[in-house]
């Protein structure tokens, strides 16, 4: 398995990590109505349901652009370079959503959708 479809694993799993964030030490969390708990929260528990939200959205693209690389013949050391600083750029965009760092993180989400860009033009 190359370590490009490993960084697809990794940002398939980021939203759960978000995710348990969010609920970490809360003992008000009520897995009946888990979507009525995240409309109360606020402060980093919010952005990091925020941040997981985003994850969800990003990685359908992502995970599409890894494969359609691979099917095309991208070359191998392009796609795996591409594909961790993704990872790298999600993972930043999570710090910086929980530390309510706004510039920084539409910064690292820019990286990202770059990095998604460029595994489309290196299927080319």
């Amino acid at each position: 398995m190359t370590i490009a479809f490993w960084c697809v694993l990794i940002a398939g799993f980021m939203p759960v990590g978000l995710a348990l964030i969010s609920k970490a030490g809360d003992r008000k969390f009520d897995n009946r109505n888990p979507r009525i708990w995240y409309e109360t929260l606020t402060g980093y528990r919010q952005r990091a349901a925020w941040a997981q939200a985003n994850s969800f959205e990003i990685f359908p693209i992502f995970a599409a652009a890894v494969i359609i690389a691979h099917i095309a013949g991208a070359p191998q050391e392009r796609m795996d370079l591409y594909a961790m600083v993704f990872i790298a750029s999600r993972v930043a965009f999570a710090g910086f959503y929980l530390a309510d760092r706004h510039l920084a993180r539409s910064l690292a989400w820019t990286l990202g959708v770059l990095c998604i860009i460029g595994l489309f033009v290196a299927a080319v």
